[in-house]
C-alpha cells in the first residue's frame, strides 16, 4: 500500500511500533511510504506521528467533514476527531470497534 492509497481524514490501523492495536486518523500525506496520523488522545493533532504506511491497515471509513477540513486548510482540533471516532464505533483505547 502507498500514501496514495490513502485519504485525508481517513481512519486507520496501526499494525506496529508503540501505537500498535490503535486506531488514528490520516491528517497528512508526506510521500510514497510516510503519512502523519493523530488520535486526537494520545497523539494530539500538533504533534501528529509520522508513520510508515506499511505500518497501517486502511479502513473503509472517511472522516468527510476532516477530510474537507484538511483539504481546505481549517484548523482541525483533538475533541473533533475523538468524537468522530467514538461516533463511529473506534475505540481509540484498546483498539477494538464497537458494533
Amino acid at each position: 500500500m502507498e500514501s496514495n492509497d490513502l485519504l485525508l481524514g481517513q481512519v486507520v490501523y496501526s499494525l506496529a511500533g508503540r501505537d500498535k492495536g490503535k486506531f488514528m486518523v490520516v491528517m497528512e500525506k508526506i510521500d510514497s511510504q510516510y503519512v502523519h496520523i493523530s488520535d486526537g488522545d494520545i497523539r494530539k493533532v500538533d504533534k501528529a506521528k509520522k508513520k510508515k504506511v506499511k505500518h497501517l491497515r486502511k479502513t473503509n471509513h472517511i472522516i468527510s467533514t476532516i477530510n474537507k477540513k484538511l483539504e481546505t486548510g481549517q484548523k482541525i482540533n483533538n475533541a473533533e476527531i475523538r468524537k468522530k471516532l467514538k461516533e463511529l464505533g473506534y475505540n481509540t483505547q484498546n483498539g477494538k470497534r464497537e458494533d
